[in-house]
């Protein structure tokens, strides 16, 4: 508020310079305030004002009032605010000089020192834009006496002091050209009107950086910045920005312009105690150096510097912290190459330093003597006062300067261009015809005297070409962003060399704006970007799982779950695979499912289908016996039509069971349970017979008993077809409605798809089943009620094992059948079937076939007839 108040009071002094008072003549005017003749002045008829930062960090004095307040010094003096100040000089004179730009219209000059701070830049720019009185001159006219008005200001260079001018020049519609004010937040038209600059905004830099710690994977970054509005509103939209890469700032931290020893130790502590390695700082050069000391003093030296670009180009630093900031990247505005600037520059002499105090400055503060007649204080240097004369004998080209250095001429440049809008904003004017201006009723612009509103309207519409560069500027003043990627690196004299590796140009696609020549980086330490992580980056095959509590870089890597995979870096979810596919052991991919399926080739599939035809060659084997020994007893006494049906049937289950082995397909799956099913059907209708011809035998032994005729070899056939006919039936219904197919099951999470045989009516095949089970369960009634006939001619008693075996088998087969799934289902249904056709043969067959075979002498009718 005393700042405001003050400022206020300086404008209301010196608009009333021309006021006359009560006590005066009409005529004569005072100038109120202190004398300040410290300028860089040139008559013109259009005076252009200038405003640069020669010298920063005022030096605090005594404010009691009880004595005149002495003029403000200063700590700091900076050779590059000069050239910037002669570049604007040269550009007034280069353009004077030529004839097909501001022909008969001269421009002038008016440049002061903004002492980088908010009172002296208001103060000094009411100055340029009021006029001022000449030195020693009290009780004359103004207009005769008064340094001319200027219609526009050159400046500021800082965006916090271009802000406060703005708002006091504002209300008049005064025009400002900044050269190096890069605040995003001046780009706002309605707050800043009359606001112009030849610096990109920063949000076209902070849109580089972002992208450049992307490019680098750095997500884990320290931002720190000055406290004013310039770095505030950077690190708001860096934040901002950042979020869409999942950048993620360690600290943010603003440090004050005037740093004390605690608050510099605190920022330090942080930095160091932090694990971001990377740190992102928006300042100018002149508030770093205490930073910097102290990481030297507390050994921070690990740090990888990223410059804004109000530093990344400043060879101060280099000087006393070239260790600290080796490796340094930053985006600098675009360089340009002034023809006869440096001749120009390096022109100054005593002689010459004698007519400016700030040339004065220089000279002795780069010869370290005194200029006769000087009255600089040099409040920065203790031995001051102890340098000689100045003897003329120094010259600026055999020695380096700041000043004098014209190969990073960017800001400069800026300068120069800024200059040269106002001038082909006055060369339009100029040629403007009457009638077809652009104010109302076509009138032009007013030349004498010029209205700033009317030069602002004109510039804001220019558009022209210098050093090979078109310059436009947008609907806010900006210019179109171009930056040069900088890296700091050490010459082999151990000078700081600045190398270009990349460039960001926001006139170009989004996915090509920025270039980088990664290997000619050279990296603060090692050869390699550092890493600057809260958390290494997840490889694919696991996604990221945030840790409670911190920011979204920091997380852990979980694994992708089965069925899961994720093929990228940092996945956030894992893809599910399809139904066809199945991760990789690394999973990060899908790859086509094993296809699983009972085969031939497999271990199992060889024993079951080796046991298959050992079973079908035990059957016909047991055939060729019966049919060998038809006419023995034994073979004779049991139906011996019915055991060559029944061991021919037998023989078919058995090779019916290599169906069920193999790719199914269709067709395959539609053969193997109609043809299971009908040849069971056909084994237990013939046992069943063959119980009943048991029956009916010993029945017919009875006195009067004519049962036989009822159940003769043509009934035993046809009570077989009749009830295989039944389970054809069945079957046929079956594989009408809902047949059999072969399918892909993709039910279970694995890493094969089961190739199957769908039973498609789940009804059809358990009718199968039961029918099966109802005709044994027959038979085996039926063969319990004759177990205790005469043993020698009785073979219910084997059909009561087999039938109990047969029960055994496919009870047990219910169970193990539901719970098992893919080939094993399969390999459980031919156990089944094997075990089951193994079960009848061995209890019907294999009794008999001992007899006839290792015991003949009881294959006679003598034997037979013993109880």
């Amino acid at each position: 508020m005393e700042q405001l108040f003050s400022t206020l009071l300086t404008f209301c002094l010196v608009l009333s310079s021309g006021v006359h008072s009560q006590t005066q003549s009409k005529d004569k005017c005072s100038y109120q305030g202190d004398e300040d003749t410290l300028s860089f002045y040139q008559e013109g008829d259009v005076v252009l004002g200038g405003l640069f930062p020669m010298h920063f960090s005022p030096v605090s004095s005594d404010l009691s009032f009880r004595t005149k307040p002495k003029p403000k010094t200063y700590k700091f003096f900076t050779p590059r605010a000069l050239r910037w100040m002669q570049t604007m000089i040269f550009a007034v004179n280069e353009i004077n000089q030529r004839k097909d730009l501001l022909s008969n219209l001269s421009l002038g000059y008016h440049i002061k020192d903004s002492g980088d701070d908010i009172p002296i830049s208001i103060k000094r720019s009411l100055l340029l834009v009021n006029g001022q009185p000449e030195r020693g001159i009290e009780g004359r006219d103004c207009q005769d006496t008064q340094k001319q008005p200027s219609p526009v200001i050159v400046g500021e260079a800082s965006s916090g002091i271009s802000m406060a001018v703005l708002r006091t020049l504002g209300s008049f519609k005064i025009p400002v050209v900044s050269y190096f004010a890069s605040c995003s937040c001046l780009s706002n038209n309605r707050e800043f009107p009359a606001f112009m600059r030849t610096m990109p905004s920063d949000a076209f830099q902070i849109k580089a950086l972002v992208k450049l710690f992307h490019s680098f994977q750095w997500t884990w970054v320290g931002v720190t910045g000055v406290d004013t509005d310039y770095a505030r509103f950077a690190i708001q939209n860096f934040l901002k920005d950042s979020e869409k890469f999942n950048i993620c700032p360690a600290y943010v931290l603003l440090y004050p312009v005037a740093l004390t020893q605690h608050a510099v130790e605190e920022f330090v502590n942080i930095l160091k105690a932090s694990s971001a390695t990377v740190i992102l700082n928006f300042s100018v050069e002149s508030y770093l150096h205490g930073i910097l000391k102290e990481c030297r003093r507390q050994n921070v030296t690990h740090l990888q510097w990223i410059a804004s670009e109000a530093w990344a180009t400043s060879k101060d630093l280099w000087e006393d912290f070239g260790d600290l900031l080796q490796g340094t990247l930053g985006f600098a505005i675009r360089r340009a190459e002034i023809p006869h600037l440096g001749s120009y520059l390096r022109r100054l002499s005593v002689p010459v330093a004698q007519t400016s105090h700030f040339l004065s400055e220089f000279w002795e503060e780069t010869f370290h003597c005194r200029i006769n007649g000087s009255f600089n204080t040099h409040v920065h240097r203790e031995d001051a006062q102890n340098w000689p004369t100045c003897n003329g004998s120094g010259s600026l080209a055999d020695m380096y300067t700041l000043y004098a250095d014209v190969t990073q001429l960017r800001v400069s440049y800026n300068v120069y261009k800024a200059v040269y809008l106002i001038a082909h904003a006055l060369h339009d004017m100029r040629t403007c015809i009457s009638g077809k201006g652009p104010f109302q009723n076509g009138t032009c612009g007013s030349l004498n005297p010029i209205l700033p509103w009317q030069l602002l309207y004109y510039m804001k519409r220019t558009h022209f070409t210098t050093l090979g560069e078109e310059v436009r500027f947008d609907n806010n003043g900006d210019p179109i962003a171009s930056y040069d990627l900088m890296n700091w690196q050490r010459s082999s004299d151990g000078s700081l060399q600045l190398v270009r590796v990349g460039f960001y140009d926001a006139s170009l696609e989004e996915d090509k704006d920025l270039i980088i020549d990664e290997p000619i980086i050279m990296w603060h330490r090692g050869e390699k970007a550092p890493e600057s992580l809260c958390s290494k980056s997840c490889l694919p095959g696991f996604r990221k799982a945030r840790q409670k509590g911190k920011p979204i870089c920091c997380f852990d890597c979980i694994p992708c779950a089965e069925g899961e995979i994720s093929n990228q870096t940092d996945s956030i979810d894992c893809l599910t695979c399809s139904k066809e596919t199945w991760p990789n052991q690394a999973q990060d991919q899908c790859i086509p499912k094993t296809l699983e399926f009972l085969s031939f080739q497999e271990p199992l599939g060889i024993v079951l289908w080796s046991v298959s035809a050992f079973g079908a060659f035990t059957t016909l084997a047991v055939l060729g016996v019966f049919i060998k020994f038809r006419k023995t007893p034994v073979i004779r006494g049991n139906n011996m039509e019915l055991s060559l049906l029944l061991l021919l049937f037998l023989s078919a289950c058995f090779l019916i069971s290599l169906t069920f082995i193999g790719k199914p397909t269709d067709w395959l799956c539609r053969v193997r349970y109609p043809a299971f099913g009908i040849s069971f059907a056909l084994c237990i209708s013939c046992i069943l017979a063959k119980t009943v011809v048991v029956l009916m035998a010993f029945r017919a032994t009875l006195p009067g008993s004519d049962v036989m005729k009822w159940f003769g070899p043509a009934q035993q056939r046809s009570s077989v077809i009749v009830c295989t006919c039944v389970q054809a039936l069945i079957c046929i219904i079956w594989l009408t409605i809902n047949p059999p197919s072969a399918v892909y099951n993709t039910k279970f999470m694995s890493a094969t798809l089961i190739v199957e045989c769908d039973v498609g009516s789940e009804v059809g095949f358990w009718c199968v089943l039961g029918y099966i089970g109802f005709l044994a369960s027959f038979c085996f009634l039926l063969a319990f009620l004759a177990r205790k006939l005469p043993d020698n001619f009785n073979e219910a008693k084997f059909i009561t094992f087999s039938m109990l075996i047969f029960f055994a088998v496919w009870i047990t087969f219910i169970p193990v059948y539901v719970s098992t799934r893919g080939k094993y289902t399969v390999a459980v249904h031919v156990f089944a079937i094997l075990a089951s056709a193994f079960g009848l043969l061995l209890c019907i067959f294999a009794p008999k076939c001992y007899i006839v075979l290792m015991k003949p002498e009881k294959n006679d009718k003598r034997s037979m007839m013993k109880k």
